[in-house]
């Protein structure tokens, strides 16, 4: 019968041919990425004028996904994502504190690549893998939807700064990872951060992207923070996950829930500056988030201001 991305690649293609779906969103889209020139050359020719390039790849890569979001929301196979989508979107009213902790650049990348739909466990970012099949899409293109696919969430201890580069380790492994932050903030050794990085997808970038405003936590310590993850592993039990991912995987990407990411930065919101935002707490702890439902006074007495909801 094959999978959910498949059934939604033949729904595309049958009825674009009979003009109910109109894929110039698409067309017009792969015309201003071709009129970008984003070949190996012109990466090099912004990596020397100190531009980042890889940055620039994953911008491109996330307008596109979201203009063949927009076209493929009309189909009723992605009801259940527009559902989970529209439903968080009035519920965390994503932009930027102090209106909302729930960022953009965060939302976004939740919405297309971690959202999961169908039977088949299907995302936006797999559903683009699966047209690229049947589409010519350029190179580098699916190369950046790739990564950006496999990327999640993190917890991260600030080990250093390396010249322009935020120096990284995630909770539970030994390997640090050089990061460029793309809202400019580069902290301070010791910080932790929640944050999504996006693997290099081009030669010419060895260096990891930093693709969210960091969410930096504030009392809150890495002992704490293993001690949660080892729980909710623990709750997860033998389930069976998609594509064969680990639970530690699964977890950061997905959550036990659709918003239960969405909801831990909410509730855990403390302050901001224009380039990062401040949060406290451990998800399943909800007496340590200043901002859940009962800690709003306790939240208001020692960090000030809270959003609205």
């Amino acid at each position: 019968m094959g999978t959910t991305a498949d059934k939604i690649a033949k729904v595309i293609f049958s009825q674009e041919r009979s003009g109910v779906v109109d894929l110039s969103a698409y067309r017009a889209t792969k015309a201003s990425l071709e009129e970008a020139h984003l070949d190996e050359n012109r990466l090099g020719e912004l990596l020397a004028k100190g531009r980042d390039p890889a940055h620039a790849v994953f911008i491109y890569a996330q307008n596109f996904a979201s203009l063949m979001a927009e076209e493929m929301s009309v189909l009723k196979e992605l009801r259940q994502y527009a559902r989970t989508v529209g439903k968080a979107e009035d519920e965390y009213i994503p932009g930027f504190p102090p209106m909302s902790p729930v960022t953009i650049s965060y939302f976004t990348m939740w919405a297309f690549f971690d959202v999961l739909f169908g039977q088949s466990h299907e995302t936006i970012g797999t559903c683009l893998q699966r047209l690229a099949r049947e589409v010519s899409f350029q190179g580098w293109l699916m190369d950046a939807i790739n990564v950006m696919q496999n990327s999640r969430m993190g917890f991260y201890v600030h080990c250093e700064i390396e010249d322009r580069f935020v120096c990284l380790r995630e909770i539970g492994t030994s390997e640090i990872k050089r990061c460029h932050s793309t809202s400019g903030y580069v902290g301070k050794e010791g910080q932790i951060w929640f944050t999504r990085l996006i693997a290099p997808s081009h030669s010419l970038a060895t260096y990891h992207v930093v693709m969210t405003t960091p969410y930096v936590l504030v009392d809150t310590t890495e002992r704490m923070l293993s001690a949660y993850l080892a729980r909710e592993i623990a709750r997860m039990g033998g389930k069976r996950l998609p594509r064969g991912m680990d639970a530690h995987a699964f977890l950061m990407k997905h959550g036990p829930s659709p918003n239960h990411w969405n909801e831990y930065i909410f509730c855990g919101y403390v302050n901001f500056q224009n380039d990062a935002v401040f949060i406290s707490g451990i998800p399943d702890m909800r007496e340590t988030l200043p901002c859940a439902p009962g800690n709003m006074f306790r939240r208001h007495q020692q960090y000030g201001s809270m959003p609205g909801r």
